[in-house]
Formats: C-alpha cells, sequence, structure tokens
C-alpha cells in the first residue's frame, strides 16, 4: 500500500495525526514517510537569539532542529553536521531576504530557510507559515470563532556549471496547505483544506557571485507563491463559489416548487 498517497487523501489538517498513527503501526517506513509527506510546520524559538523559526525534516537531525539565526541544532547533539562557511553565508542573506518577504506579504507569520550542500551545487528549503484566528466576530453568532492557517514549503536543487560559470539550473517544487474554517452556533463546525504541488525549472544567470544565487532564489519562491495564491483564489474558491452558488438556487427552487 502506497502509504503517502492515503495521506493525501485524508484532511490536510489530520495529518499529522495520521503520520503519528502509521509510523506507530509500521515503525520501518518512519523515516520515508517524515521525508516524503507534507505536514503544517511547527513554531520553535531560538534562546540564543529569542527568535522563532520552523521545523521540517530538512533541518532535522534525529529528535534535534538547526535554527537558521543561530546554526544551533536543538536540542544539542553531539558531531551534528552543518553547512559550509560558503553555504551558511548564502542561507544567512536567505533568511534577511525571506524575513522582508515575509513581512511584506504575510504582514507577520513565521520564515525559515535551510541550505545544505550538493556534489555538482547545493538545495536547500524555504519555509512560511501564518495562523490567524478570531473569536466573535460575526454580528448574527457572536459564538462563532474563524480560523486560518498558510503554509508553504518550497524545496530547490540549484546546479552550478564550474568554477566560472555564470549560469545555474534552478529546480523549484512548492507545496501550499491551507486551511480555512469557521465553528459557531448557527454554522456548526465548517473546514476547507487542502494543499497543492507545482513544480518550475529554469536556467537563470548568476550575477554578482552568490547573492547572485540568493536573488534567483527569491525570484522564483516569490513567483511560484504569487502563480499559486492566484490559482487557489480564481479556481479553487472560484470553483467553490459556483458550487455553492447552484446548490442554493436548487435548495430555493425545491422549496417554491413543493410549497
Amino acid at each position: 500500500m502506497n502509504y503517502r498517497d492515503l495521506l493525501r487523501r485524508l484532511p490536510p489538517t489530520r495529518t499529522v495525526t495520521h503520520l503519528k498513527s502509521i509510523t506507530t503501526l509500521i515503525p520501518a517506513h518512519e523515516e520515508a514517510l517524515l521525508a516524503s509527506v507534507d505536514t503544517p510546520l511547527t513554531i520553535a524559538r531560538d534562546p540564543k537569539n529569542n527568535r522563532e523559526y520552523l521545523l521540517c525534516d530538512y533541518n532535522r537531525d534525529g529528535d534535534s532542529y538547526r535554527s537558521p539565526w543561530s546554526n544551533t541544532f536543538y536540542p544539542p547533539i553531539e558531531d551534528a553536521e552543518i553547512p559550509s562557511e560558503r553555504i551558511r553565508k548564502m542561507e544567512i542573506k536567505l533568511n534577511d531576504g525571506v524575513d522582508v518577504y515575509r513581512e511584506l506579504y504575510f504582514d507577520g507569520g513565521v520564515g525559515s530557510a535551510y541550505l545544505w550542500e550538493l556534489e555538482d551545487g547545493f538545495a536547500g528549503v524555504v519555509l512560511l507559515k501564518k495562523d490567524k484566528k478570531s473569536n466573535g466576530t460575526s454580528k448574527v453568532d457572536e459564538t462563532e470563532e474563524t480560523r486560518g492557517g498558510w503554509d508553504s514549503i518550497h524545496v530547490l536543487e540549484v546546479v552550478e556549471r564550474g568554477p566560472g560559470s555564470r549560469v545555474a539550473r534552478y529546480k523549484l517544487t512548492s507545496t501550499v496547505i491551507l486551511e480555512l474554517g469557521v465553528k459557531g452556533q448557527k454554522v456548526g463546525d465548517v473546514e476547507l483544506s487542502g494543499n497543492m504541488t507545482r513544480q518550475t525549472e529554469q536556467e537563470l544567470n548568476v550575477e554578482g557571485g552568490d547573492d547572485g544565487h540568493v536573488i534567483n532564489i527569491g525570484k522564483l519562491v516569490e513567483d511560484m507563491e504569487s502563480s499559486m495564491r492566484s490559482l487557489l483564489q480564481e479556481v479553487y474558491f472560484g470553483k467553490a463559489k459556483d458550487i455553492v452558488g447552484e446548490l442554493r438556487s436548487k435548495f430555493f427552487t425545491f422549496i417554491v416548487y413543493t410549497c
């Protein structure tokens, strides 16, 4: 049985619970599932910098996670694998860029970026998370609670052509996990959630050395997020609106006819 496909067909808001259940029953599949199944991101705080960062499989070593701010694993572990000096410098600049992007586009939330070396280049991941809840905002139902969550995971691979080359190939795989919900006495508990994955591959010029890589990665992530937001708004929400409108129309037609 393909457990990854099974988890994709279950509600994304309960993926973590289902993942724990499967790995408890079949421990041999734990590492493979943790590496391949996207789940809503978890937030931790770096005690050295007092800054929040995001946890994922790409900054994990056993039960410890590396902070992008201090380059330290928590809980501490011996012989931890950390990026080389060159990769670490790019990682710091990429995190600075992600922090600006997060504030401009999300007006809050948490963002983190991690990079690591490959034989012919390097790879990385850019993570963004924003959750929001509000209570008693409805004039009709004071018990109404609304909630929303956005988690985006951008995994990238950069293939460099060798010393002195000004061209590199970038492969980006992006996943967005979206959760929207409302709960109240009048409407009950309504939930709309799902995930979307898109991929792009481009060859780009690298200007200004390693800073050029950071700029190219930032542009790729920004373009991909804009594209996926447009798809969610125009296609998925538009389709849901049309279906609800059609159901409402047929319901009122039925009421009129039966009366």
